[in-house]
């Protein structure tokens, strides 16, 4: 018995360079697949020219660094998370605050809206995610209607499926899939090896794709309650940002090795990449997949790429500090930027 537990260190070391070796031959394997780039099949398509966009919106009220961003599906309204310990919902257009709501732990991480537009969410370092009405007079107050607890570490991302449920993303290497109003976890998916930092809803919210430290990002289908369907290792460094193209076949990375990638889920390789000069904090697409938006660690511009032909075609300039978070409006006619100097913008 002792022979074989002093065994175990060895056995792991050699299926650990079984998987490494294995994982070399899948590449092969796909690259031998690949007849031509995407680059190539797109030469024939007129290149894009930069778009007109403008910054059209600058909304202050935050007093530290804006964490996240996101928009509501159902009109022009948007949530923000901020070190300060302030959710606040705003009006788009006007720029009026809506809402603003005090947390119980001001170290957020996250935050995003339902599709109705009628609930919230946010969480952090406290390991947990807190649901808000906004119809509930409570609200204001910063009374959660429901608080999901049930990871052993922060909470990284949160996306509703609907009003009643929501996916949840944390530094426990897992991903939960939770009841809003019973509180109770339905599916919890457990396949990456290191903490998962980003999640993005496919259109049919079927679907789901994330991102994480072990520098991989994984599809997953919430109807099956499994282990990850389709598993894409083509980055270096941790994959800090995940985004479903507009038709739900296809996603975009962003990563902290400098380079954002396209993937369609029907192939297992890189369709595409996006390089830049530093790590990639967050991106976004276009209404109509066309232009391809990515923000970085440093400096303080969102780089506007043309899909397809991987070419960047513009710059949107306005931030002062680290853009953290970028989304697309969801009538897709505007962009929204959430940053370190304590201001979000809007683009059109």
């Amino acid at each position: 018995r002792d022979f074989l537990m002093a065994d175990i260190p060895n056995r792991i070391n050699a299926a650990r360079a079984e998987a490494a070796s294995l994982e070399a031959e899948l590449k092969e394997c796909i690259s031998a697949c690949r007849d031509k780039t995407l680059k190539d099949v797109a030469s024939g398509v007129d290149p894009m020219i930069a778009p007109r966009i403008q910054c059209r919106r600058t909304l202050r009220g935050h007093m530290g660094k804006i964490y996240s961003m996101h928009w509501t599906e159902a009109r022009n309204d948007l949530v923000s998370a901020a070190q300060d310990g302030v959710l606040i919902v705003w009006d788009g257009v006007s720029t009026n605050k809506i809402h603003a709501i005090p947390l119980a732990c001001a170290w957020v991480m996250t935050c995003c809206f339902a599709p109705s537009g009628d609930f919230i969410a946010s969480g952090g370092l406290d390991n947990s995610c807190s649901v808000f009405n906004l119809s509930n007079p409570e609200t204001d107050n910063g009374t959660p209607c429901t608080q999901l607890d049930g990871h052993n570490g922060h909470l990284s991302s949160c996306r509703f499926v609907g009003n009643e449920q929501i996916l949840t993303t944390s530094g426990d290497k897992t991903c939960m899939l939770w009841d809003i109003e019973s509180g109770k976890n339905i599916s919890k998916f457990t396949d990456h090896s290191g903490d998962v930092l980003a999640v993005s809803l496919s259109p049919d919210k079927n679907l789901f794709v994330s991102g994480s430290v072990d520098q991989s990002s994984r599809l997953f289908d919430l109807r099956t309650k499994d282990i990850a369907q389709m598993r894409f290792v083509d980055h270096t460094g941790d994959v800090n940002a995940v985004q479903f193209f507009p038709s739900g076949q296809a996603f975009a990375t962003g990563s902290e090795d400098n380079s954002a990638k396209l993937y369609d889920i029907r192939f297992a390789g890189a369709l595409n990449s996006y390089d830049g000069e530093c790590g990639v904090t967050s991106v976004a697409f276009s209404g109509s997949g066309k232009y391809f938006f990515s923000a970085y660690s440093m400096g303080s511009t969102i780089k506007v790429w043309d899909t397809l032909r991987g070419n960047n075609v513009t710059e949107l300039k306005g931030h002062k500090e680290r853009v953290s978070s970028i989304g697309i409006s969801g009538d897709g006619l505007a962009l929204g930027t959430a940053c370190w100097d304590k201001s979000l913008k809007i683009y059109a």
